[in-house]
Formats: C-alpha cells, sequence, structure tokens
C-alpha cells in the first residue's frame, strides 16, 4: 500500500510520551494523520498491542521505539493485516534475560518508594544518550516523572514478561525500517543486525554518533528514514 496518506501510530519508549516523537510529529503531519499510542495503562505488552489496535485506524504504519517497538511487533503478530508498514527503532524482539529480569525486582521496590527520579537519573537516562545532553535528559526526567511509579512498575512488568518476535519477523511482508544508533547500550547494533536477518528486504539505518533516542539526539536523519519510509 502507498504510504503517501497512509495513517501513522507511533508507539513511544518506557515512560516517554508524545514529546519523544516531537521532531517527527513537525515534520511528517502535514497532510498525514498521526496518532501516538498511551502505553501507559497495561501490564502486559498483549495487552498494550491489544489497545493500540482498538484505537488505531483500521490500516496504518506503525512506528516504535525501544518497549514501543516491542509493542510494535506484538500488534503485528496480532494482526499483520492491519499493518501496511513498520518502523523498528532501537529496539529488541527478544524476551528478556533472567539477567534482566532479576534487575527490574530492586527498580520497583525503589520505584514505590518513592524515588522515581533518582532511580531515572542513575539507571536509565545516562543510558539512553550517547553523550551528555541535559536538555534532552531534562525532557527524560520530566516525561517519567509525569507518568509516575504506577506506571513504571506497569511497564517493567510487562517487559519482563515479553515474548520472543523473532517467528513474528520471520513473516513480515510490509516494508520495514530497521533504524538504530550505532552507540546505543539498551539495544546494541546487534538486535538490529537480528532483526535485519530476520526480514532480508527491510531498509536497515545506522546513526553513527547516537544513542538509544535518535528520534531526539538525532532527529534530521532519522526524520529522513522515516519520510523515505512512508513513501
Amino acid at each position: 500500500m502507498a504510504g503517501l496518506t497512509l495513517p501513522l501510530v507511533l508507539l513511544p519508549g518506557m515512560m516517554c510520551d508524545a514529546r519523544l516523537f516531537a521532531p517527527q510529529i513537525a515534520h511528517l503531519s502535514a497532510g498525514r494523520s498521526i496518532m501516538v499510542a498511551d502505553l501507559s495503562r497495561d501490564a502486559t505488552i498483549t495487552a498494550m498491542a491489544a489497545r493500540v489496535l482498538a484505537e488505531a485506524p483500521p490500516v496504518f504504519a506503525l512506528a516504535g521505539l525501544s518497549m514501543g517497538g516491542i509493542v510494535a511487533m506484538e500488534v503485528l503478530r496480532q494482526a499483520p493485516d492491519r499493518v501496511a508498514r513498520l518502523a523498528l527503532i532501537a529496539t529488541n524482539p527478544l524476551a528478556e534475560t533472567a539477567e534482566v529480569q532479576a534487575g527490574r525486582a530492586p527498580q520497583m521496590t525503589r520505584a514505590k518508594r518513592g524515588d522515581l527520579a533518582g532511580l531515572m537519573a542513575e539507571a536509565f537516562i545516562p543510558r539512553y544518550l550517547a553523550h551528555p545532553a541535559p536538555a534532552l535528559a531534562d525532557l527524560c526526567a520530566q516525561m517519567a516523572a509525569d507518568l509516575g511509579p504506577k506506571v513504571f512498575l506497569r511497564q517493567s512488568q510487562a517487559l519482563a514478561g515479553r515474548r520472543d518476535q523473532t517467528d513474528t519477523l520471520a513473516a513480515v511482508t510490509c516494508p520495514t525500517l530497521i533504524l538504530s544508533g550505532e552507540l546505543d547500550q539498551l539495544c546494541p547494533p546487534a538486535r538490529h543486525d537480528l532483526m535485519q536477518d530476520l526480514i532480508p528486504h527491510a531498509r536497515r539505518v545506522r546513526l553513527a554518533d547516537t544513542g538509544h533516542l535518535p528520534v531526539l539526539e538525532n532527529p534530521q536523519p532519522t526524520n529522513k528514514a522515516l519520510s523515505q519510509w512512508l513513501l
């Protein structure tokens, strides 16, 4: 399906909202309907994807970053006929490892005790960015603060229990973009190389000197890649 006027659904990462995609919304919204899904209300990836499908247009282009990419893969698994184009950004198709799962419990305890801000500042935001960027760090901190600890707990639980989506990706036939930063500490290039192996027709974009948030860290080439994907 031609993507010139195809509705676009954007799925944000953990503890992020529409502000994550502000440069993309500004660049892509002329003549196009854009929906940023709310991934804050459910405690499983399956339920998040079902809610996206309930609220999205009948057929749409789908782009997700990090946790949003994980939800995008589940959307595709649940309703492949509704996803006309797929963009996976800074994400991971594999189930969570036992080691990472074990690390979530103390994080969740800390959030319950009221130290979400300290947790984000120490354990999350420094790993989002390839280089110190106070304005972007402040934006990430503000998004997390606005969403709050209950959302952190739900999203942590969802990520810990996610399924492996390699079979889902191996069945993808729609035009696909796989985009990542070469300095991504959370979803390293090897994860994206695996996704390209699973979807050989996908276009692979690697952004040098960029970390886990290419949509904010390096918006111009990100916007260019998304524009080409939507043509």
